[in-house]
């Protein structure tokens, strides 16, 4: 009988929002020098915020998770690009 190890596959989920979120970053971080160089501090602070929620995917509360099909259904939405 094949057991599942819910908390490792629950690091595995979250390290696969870190590489879904890498390519974000990298469009946000174009964008907000783009608002620095035109001098648009309220798109800078807009920018900030969506890094903010990014970096925040990884401390999501996955602890009434209990079965590995929830996981698999578990996707922040700002992942979605």
């Amino acid at each position: 009988m094949i057991t599942i190890n819910l908390d490792k596959a629950k690091n595995i989920q979250k390290n696969r929002w870190r590489e879904a979120r890498k390519p974000l970053f990298t469009q946000l971080d174009t964008e907000f020098m783009r608002a620095v160089e035109s001098g648009d501090t309220v798109k800078q602070q807009q920018i900030a915020a969506k890094k903010q929620a990014l970096r925040d995917v990884t401390v999501t509360d996955l602890s009434t998770i209990t079965t590995p099909e929830e996981l698999k259904d578990v996707w922040p939405d700002i992942l979605n690009g």
